[in-house]
């Protein structure tokens, strides 16, 4: 079976699986730790139809706008997923059917979104989001419409919602582990550059608490708005600072500018290295590869991770979209995402959203970075971490490993340094 699809309001443009057709800031709030609780206040009465042979589900990413750039490869890779769903017999033996929209790069537009794929659409769930705006702004949505969304990109952490699933890294399982990396190779200054919205902000409150307790002094903090492409000031007050490395949160296609413009400054990584963690595979064409060649990326799936999964899922990836693709971590855990929402459903034999959740606890699935497993207490993912270097092949290659999966820690409870950040 393929996945049926249904045509959004605004949808973009036409992609096929396998012969499949489909139609296609907020400042940081408040902890929400209600993980495992039902949603304050919520009434909502679901209009999810599972009486028939096909089910409802909601594809929600930024096909146009700033974020097209790193978003476009996440919905190609859950549309893979539906379509291997559905040639395995389906959820619960009924075919999977798609609604995409397009957020547009806004967390309005997002938020706009997701109350019509629950109310009008009546999907099941709902599988998008990037950016940390875009996920605070849908966030209330989904707790009050009482569904769920399976958010797959790492984030700050701070943060823990019944009604969402966090299939990307939280901030024990990416940030620490880089900054850990960087104090092991000696880094005793660091230069901070981000975005201008919730997620770079956040996480370099974080970078600066561990940096304080670990002897590493922060010469310099600059953002600059999401689309924003001038950076020659911002790269000559780098440059001058004359930091040991550079931790980079820019996000979207901010990063051809950025890179470029230090490429252009005579930056290099062996003299000042980037350590970013928003660049994957599929953002290193667009800034260009002699731009970023020998940088620092911190992920838990690259291209050439080395499991039979991985090269399945490569195979199939780009037999589908051609050749020339690559795989990235956040596509892979969109991927991931769907299939792990499949367990939970079929481990439930429910597609109601309370017994879905009274099902995540434990459930896993052998995916291409190795096996994942969800926390059913806050609602993320055993996963881990991940050290590379961009090679002169535009792939990304490990340069270190965490031993094994790490399980998630969204509010830092096991760092005492990180006390107070909630």
């Amino acid at each position: 079976m393929r996945p049926r699809t249904h045509a959004g309001t605004r949808s973009l443009g036409v992609l096929s699986i396998a012969a499949l057709t489909v139609s296609a800031l907020t400042a940081c709030g408040a902890q929400v730790d209600t993980a495992g609780g039902e949603p304050s206040g919520s009434t909502a009465t679901s209009c999810v139809d599972t009486s028939g042979d096909t089910v409802k589900i909601g594809f929600l990413n930024s096909l146009s706008g700033t974020m097209a750039i790193s978003e476009q490869t996440v919905h190609d890779s859950l549309q893979l997923a539906a379509a291997e769903i559905n040639a395995d017999g389906g959820v619960l033996g009924k075919e999977l059917e798609i609604v995409t929209e397009d957020g547009q790069s806004e967390p309005t537009v997002f938020a706009e979104k997701a109350t019509k794929l629950i109310t009008s659409d009546c999907v099941a769930a709902v599988f998008g989001g990037w950016t940390s705006a875009s996920r605070k702004a849908m966030l209330p949505v989904f707790e009050s419409d009482d569904s769920l969304l399976f958010y797959p990109v790492q984030y700050e952490g701070l943060e823990s919602s019944p009604n969402i699933f966090y299939t990307g890294a939280t901030t024990n399982q990416q940030i620490v582990p880089a900054l850990d990396y960087l104090a092991e190779q000696d880094v005793e200054s660091l230069y901070l550059v981000g975005s201008d919205y919730v997620f770079p902000r956040t996480a370099n409150k974080i970078i600066d608490a561990y940096a304080e307790a670990h002897g590493i002094e922060v010469v310099g903090e600059e953002y600059a708005p999401l689309g924003h492409t001038d950076f020659s000031t911002i790269v000559n007050k780098v440059k001058s600072a004359d930091a040991d490395a550079v931790f980079n949160t820019l996000n979207g296609d901010s990063n051809v500018a950025f890179f470029k413009e230090y490429s252009n400054a005579g930056l290099v990584p062996a003299d000042m290295p980037v350590m970013s963690v928003s660049i994957a595979e599929e953002e290193i064409g667009g800034i260009g590869v002699e731009n970023v060649e020998g940088q620092l990326t911190a992920w838990n799936y690259y291209q050439t991770v080395d499991t039979p999964e991985n090269a399945a899922f490569v195979e199939a990836f780009q037999a589908e979209y051609g050749a020339d693709r690559v795989t990235s971590d956040p596509m892979e855990a969109a991927y991931d995402s769907l299939h792990l929402w499949r367990g939970m459903v079929e481990k439930a034999e429910s597609f109601d959203v309370a017994d879905v959740q009274e099902a995540a606890d434990g459930v896993s699935f052998d995916a291409p970075e190795g096996t994942v497993t969800v926390n059913g207490d806050n609602h993320h993912i055993a996963k881990t971490a991940l050290v590379g270097r961009i090679g002169a092949d535009g792939l990304i290659h490990t340069e270190w490993s965490s031993d094994g999966p790490i399980e998630p820690d969204p509010f830092l409870e096991g760092y005492d340094w990180a006390d107070g950040l909630s």
